[in-house]
């Protein structure tokens, strides 16, 4: 049956993204008849279109330029990197066109109906679609599976529509390369964004609001990226906002309020907003059915994804925080699990967040602030990348690795990581958490070496006094929980 053809189906799944075409095909697995809605020719959202794929790709690009510039180390010279944007901006689309064009042979091999277009309920059970070639259809559905994504934020009381003010949608483009750049947001958005300009070869300054980069993680994990973002970034204010942007001749003049604002108004050639996201619940016809949204615009859902209306569930950025791809996918296959009367919730332990910067920053579980902000009692156990092998021959021992265990079970609540490779090491304190792993169990788990992954095992180790390249005086002595490493840096246990 091919999306002209279809009038009917049993699941509607309004967005392709990550969470859509994730449920579309665990209901199609489940033998469901399946429809995706999607403004795209294909299915992947604003992840793999305008989001997470293409700035990965960049990201990577920035990588190889900064590992070029740092050879020296190792007594190889590079001339300095010459760039192509043309070449630079095909070999990105390339790799969007290629996953989003699978996921479309994908819907086709599964018998996935897709259709090109937007819409917006009638009622409950009948959505209005207006289709990309100009026609309008009329669908009905038995279940409705909302997966309509988020956009970002604009500045609040900002009207100037110009060229210079970018987001962070038209920043992947990389039109062309300014000299210097203004990057509102410090925020994972904004500093992988701004890691990439500055690779590039842009004077970028970071302008956040908060007293800390990455507000809301751990602060021993943002020091040490924050130490590096200082050496490739031009400035970067902290505790100060944008109180008033203006166009001009040569570029956007920026007023700066706050503790350490400057007092001269600057000039930049671009500006470039990251001050979060908000959910896409207005203008699909939410006020033609029963679901409920709260003050923020978020969908109201219960653990299996049900919104108040028994026709319509909701995954993804439009249900809350944390607006992440892997959370919506996962949400997804809860969903399509719900609509084929299985009794299921998303109801996990540990959603991880990666910051794909250089150094990377990933976490999982509780936090240590949380745990204090809750009055929740940790053991708090660190190994710095200063006394692991591996991260010395690849010349990255800034990192650190951190578990947060329970006091009396030693199972453990959360994992922190800021490193290079970070993303990968996390997937294992995802897989601790939700196992309900103890200290014991990944001290007694043999990791390879020389390995980054080995720092997992030495902080659990730690947690016990007995890391093999750490040495910590026993409790109880005058300098109690003092440590000595092998490294640069001390390891900790408190």
């Amino acid at each position: 049956m091919t999306g002209e053809e279809t009038k009917k189906t049993h699941v509607a799944i309004i967005g392709g993204g990550p969470g859509g075409y994730a449920a579309a095909f665990m209901a199609n697995d489940l033998g469901l008849d399946v429809t995706i809605i999607e403004t795209h020719p294909n299915p992947g959202g604003v992840c793999l279109f305008r989001g997470c794929i293409p700035s990965k790709a960049l990201l990577h690009v920035a990588k190889i330029i900064t590992e070029a510039r740092e050879a020296e180390h190792w007594g190889i010279t590079f001339s300095e990197p010459r760039l192509n944007l043309e070449r630079l901006r095909e070999s990105k689309n390339s790799v969007v066109e290629k996953l989003t064009g699978g996921l479309g042979q994908l819907c086709k091999a599964r018998g996935v109906n897709f259709i090109q277009g937007r819409a917006d309920f009638v009622n409950s059970q009948t959505l209005h679609i207006m289709r990309e070639d100009g026609a309008e259809q009329e669908l009905k559905t038995d279940y409705t599976i909302l997966a309509t994504g988020s956009r970002p934020t604009t500045l609040p009381d900002t009207y100037l529509e110009s060229p210079r003010l970018m987001d962070s949608t038209n920043a992947l483009d990389i039109d062309d390369l300014p000299e210097s750049l203004l990057v509102i947001g410090g925020g994972y958005i904004g500093l992988e964004l701004g890691s990439v300009y500055a690779a590039l070869g842009t004077n970028v300054t970071i302008c956040e609001m908060t007293p800390s980069l990455l507000p809301g993680v751990d602060q021993d994990l943002v020091r040490i990226l924050h130490k590096r973002m200082e050496s490739i970034m031009t400035n970067i204010m902290l505790n100060t906002k944008v109180a008033n942007i203006e166009e001009q001749k040569d570029g956007l003049k920026c007023r700066f309020e706050g503790e350490n604002a400057p007092k001269k108004e600057q000039v930049f050639e671009k500006v470039l907003v990251c001050i979060g996201r908000k959910p896409n619940s207005s203008g699909v016809g939410l006020r033609n059915t029963g679901v409920k949204v709260d003050e923020r615009g978020f969908v109201k859902v219960d653990p299996a994804r049900w919104t108040d209306d028994p026709h319509i569930l909701a995954i993804g950025d439009i249900t809350g925080e944390p607006m992440l791809a892997h959370k919506a996918s996962h949400e997804g296959r809860v969903a399509a699990e719900a609509v084929a009367g299985q009794r299921v919730a998303f109801e996990p332990y540990a959603i991880p967040a990666v910051v794909f910067t250089d150094p990377e920053v990933a976490y999982c579980g509780l936090t240590e602030d949380q745990a204090k902000e809750q009055g929740i009692e940790v053991k708090t156990s660190k190994f710095p990348w200063g006394a692991s092998g591996r991260a010395l021959t690849l010349n990255r021992a800034e990192g650190l690795t951190k578990l947060i265990s329970d006091p009396e079970t030693e199972q453990i609540l959360g994992v922190g990581i800021v490193g290079s490779g970070a993303g990968e090491l996390i997937s294992e304190g995802v897989l601790a958490v939700e196992m309900g792993a103890t200290a014991h169990d990944i001290g007694l788990s043999i990791h390879p070496h020389p390995t980054l992954g080995e720092t997992i095992m030495e902080t659990a180790d730690l947690i016990f006094g007995q890391s093999t390249h750490i040495y910590q005086k026993p409790k109880g002595k005058k300098a109690e929980a003092e440590a000595a490493s092998t490294g640069e840096e001390q390891a900790q246990t408190t």
